[in-house]
């Protein structure tokens, strides 16, 4: 290759590094500050295809979306006095992103880290103003929300950031309280379900004296009805048999005096000692009963 030719190669190697070194660009979710030789020149780079001074400035980007932190679980007391584990999360995302370099240098970790020293102090002296049943269930949504407004004006001002949420995960007891706690949960709940199982047996027992209550009665009724209705049946029965027997008494002595001597002499080791000539034996001598 020809001395010309070599050297329109260099130059075009050196215009495509020069292009390479003076473009850059800026996605909808970043945020980008531009430095010249250490010195910002542009505080708030807007999306989109830009140029820079090749090696003399410098674009330094950062994650301009909402972004999650977790904080370290710390401990904290309440109003009465009781010690409580706390872990904690926020949501924050870069607002003015020159105070955010300033304070930071455009480090995540350190923003974080001050954003959670903030949180930490602003928990303490929310709890230390509350009690354990505010903390726990009963105000958490009123505590969170002043922590956060409280927090979010100072991360402004000194980080150039917006904390949008502060949300408590967790808050437990220390190691050293959580069993008893707990196993005084335990024999509260046990001591419930003995008071549930006592007012069960006795609804229990108040039912089935009812239901037995209410058996003897249908059975007294069932028995009153049937008497009356037996007895009823017993007197129709009498008096169709005595209708029946009137319209001839004599054909009635003959049919109990049969019915008589059937049961008299059942079996053949049946004796009875009477008078001949009594009245038992008066259909026997004669069919008509004549004597």
């Amino acid at each position: 290759m020809s001395s010309k030719g070599l050297f329109a190669a260099f130059l075009l190697f050196l215009g495509t590094i020069i292009a390479f070194n003076s473009l850059y660009v800026v996605t909808e979710y970043e945020r980008a500050v531009v430095l010249q030789f250490g010195r910002l020149v542009d505080m708030d780079v807007k999306p989109g295809l830009h140029a820079k001074i090749p090696f003399a400035e410098k674009v330094r980007k950062f994650d301009g979306r909402l972004l999650t932190a977790d904080m370290v679980e710390a401990s904290f007391f309440t109003v009465e006095n009781k010690r409580l584990i706390v872990d904690s999360y926020i949501k924050w995302r870069i607002l003015d992103v020159e105070a955010y370099y300033k304070a930071t240098g455009g480090v995540e970790d350190l923003a974080v880290d001050r954003l959670a020293q903030r949180v930490a102090d602003g928990l303490r002296n929310q709890f230390g103003r509350r009690t354990l049943h505010d903390v726990v269930s009963g105000k958490r949504d009123e505590l969170m929300k002043e922590i956060t407004q409280s927090i979010n004006e100072e991360a402004i001002k000194l980080l150039g950031v917006e904390v949008k949420d502060i949300r408590v995960k967790r808050v437990d007891f220390p190691a050293e309280v959580s069993r008893p706690v707990y196993d005084r949960m335990a024999a509260d709940r046990e001591k419930e379900a003995r008071e549930y199982r006592a007012q069960g047996k006795e609804q229990a027992e108040v039912i089935s004296a009812d239901a037995d209550k209410q058996r003897a009665v249908l059975e007294a009724n069932a028995f009153r009805d049937a008497e009356r209705i037996r007895g009823e049946g017993d007197a129709k029965a009498a008096a169709i048999y005595a209708a029946a027997f009137s319209k001839d008494p004599e054909f009635y002595s003959f049919v109990r005096s049969l019915n008589a001597y059937k049961t008299s002499f059942g079996t053949k080791d049946d004796l009875m000692v009477i008078d001949p000539n009594s009245d038992f034996f008066r259909y026997l001598k004669n069919a008509k009963g004549k004597n």
